[in-house]
């Protein structure tokens, strides 16, 4: 049964992967408006009202819980390999809002009749493996036949509410960093084609398995105003929402923006996923390119989805070496440069140099 898994390359089942999943912005938008009254309800901190990580909510002892879902179908072929950056991805929202996880159950979705339950099994056992690396159980579940495999996890996380992190609350002046390279939607899509050469697949599975653990000591730092992570509508999508958020403007210097090794070749021959046409859709009026940049580089690479991707950081000028030591004690030497800062607010809302 071990080598039936072995040959069962799960992206085919499937038409999306990954975050690229995602339902693009301004369709979400649609979806998302209601004309029914909303209880008030004090002690709920973060909700619906923002495009925010996390719900967080107000336990009364000075903490904050936050509870969060994710789930998507594969974005690579090894059922173990896809259950780890769910996981891994579902997890970094608590840590994007400044919190600890505690607790997570799963979500799975199986076509019965198409794959092997052992193959699902080893989903929940690449789930369990980064749970275990968090240092978190997995406590349960549930699970439907579905037309096309789908797995996530919802997550429980706690945090002081002095140290909770918004997506919103960014203020002019502030530096903005980024933990995680850009490209993994450009080599995803790259492996579903069979492009995607041994060595970048290696790259490519150890970044979307890479936890985001630095987003809890992060949180603790008070000069770290505003935090997310950078998912499914990419780092224009998640930067245009903490800029408007915020009633800023967001200037990236995208030279200082970091792409994972391989992707431009990618880029190249033209491969992408369809999500980028969908979020650059959303949003591309949004942006503003200044003379000097590649354009057509950065429209591949600025809303290409990430699934897992990197903590996108607003923090003050005062607060820059704390944070850059930080990285430095967590590996994270490659990305102790800003990438960019807010401004007051202009006529774009990201202005791209």
């Amino acid at each position: 049964m071990e080598e039936q898994t072995e040959e069962i390359k799960l992206t085919k089942y499937s038409h999306g992967g990954g975050c690229g999943c995602k339902i693009a912005p301004s369709v979400l938008e649609e979806i998302l408006k209601t004309t029914t009254p909303q209880p008030v309800n004090a002690n709920l901190l973060v909700g619906n009202s923002s495009n925010d990580d996390a719900a967080a909510y107000d336990l009364g002892n000075g903490m904050a819980l936050i509870a969060t879902t994710d789930f998507f179908m594969p974005i690579v072929d090894e059922a173990f390999d896809f259950g780890r950056i769910a996981a891994a991805n579902a997890i970094s929202d608590v840590y994007a809002m400044g919190g600890r996880p505690i607790m997570a159950i799963a979500i799975l979705g199986w076509p019965v009749n198409k794959l092997p339950v052992t193959v699902a099994q080893q989903v929940l056992e690449g789930a369990r493996a980064v749970c275990a690396e968090v240092g978190i159980p997995l406590a349960g579940g549930h699970s439907i036949d579905t037309p096309e495999p789908l797995f996530g996890l919802a997550v429980n996380g706690l945090c002081n509410i002095t140290d909770l992190k918004r997506n919103n609350t960014a203020r002019d002046g502030d530096l903005l960093f980024l933990t995680k390279p850009l490209g993994v939607g450009i080599m995803a899509t790259a492996q579903k084609r069979g492009a995607l050469t041994a060595a970048h697949k290696i790259i490519l599975i150890s970044q979307l398995t890479t936890i985001n653990k630095i987003g809890e000591a992060l949180g603790k730092i008070q000069g770290v105003h505003a935090m997310t992570d950078v998912t499914g509508f990419g780092l224009g999508g998640h930067l245009v929402e903490m800029a408007e958020g915020s009633g800023l403007t967001a200037e990236i210097n995208y030279s200082s923006v970091k792409v994972t090794e391989g992707a431009k070749d990618y880029i190249a021959l033209k491969i992408g996923p369809d999500a980028t046409f969908r979020n650059w859709n959303g949003y591309g009026r949004k942006i503003t390119f200044e003379t000097g940049v590649d354009v057509t580089e950065a429209f591949s690479l600025l809303p290409d989805p990430q699934t897992n991707g990197g903590l996108l950081v607003s923090v003050s000028e005062d607060s820059k070496d704390d944070v850059v030591k930080l990285f430095e004690q967590n590996g994270l030497h490659d990305f102790i440069l800003p990438i960019g800062k807010m401004v007051a607010k202009g006529d774009k809302v990201i202005v791209v140099k």
